[in-house]
């Protein structure tokens, strides 16, 4: 059974950083894709970051790049996303997901396993 767990969000001001990490379990994490993705209230869920299976490839939204950077340890089973110079509309639940293609993926479609999110909240 494939699980996907964030670490805990937060509550940050705006302008600073914060990391999330997401640790996979139940399948072979260096096989896949991963992923972060957000939603907002009332917002549809939006993707942020993706990185192929060999961390080798990422890509980035423009309302994002250069802020943010997903990354992973395969050893350990784990994606990170750094977040920096944070903006109150970057405020939603933290998703991160898992694509079997082992590709950079871009649609939500793509994505077979996902995570229960986690909330950041950035105050201004």
């Amino acid at each position: 059974q494939v699980q996907l767990v964030e670490s805990r969000g937060g509550l940050v001001q705006a302008g600073g950083s914060l990391r999330l990490s997401c640790v996979s379990s139940g399948h072979a994490f260096g096989d896949y894709g991963m992923g972060w993705f957000r939603q907002a209230p009332g917002k549809e869920r939006e993707l942020v970051a993706a990185i192929n299976r060999s961390g080798g490839s990422t890509y980035y939204p423009d309302s994002v790049k250069g802020r943010f950077t997903i990354s992973r340890d395969n050893a350990k089973n784990t994606v990170y996303l750094q977040m920096n110079s944070l903006k109150t509309e970057d405020t939603a639940v933290y998703y991160c997901a898992a694509a079997r293609s082992g590709w950079v993926e871009v649609p939500r479609r793509a994505y077979e396993y996902w995570g229960q999110g986690t909330q950041v909240t950035v105050a201004s």
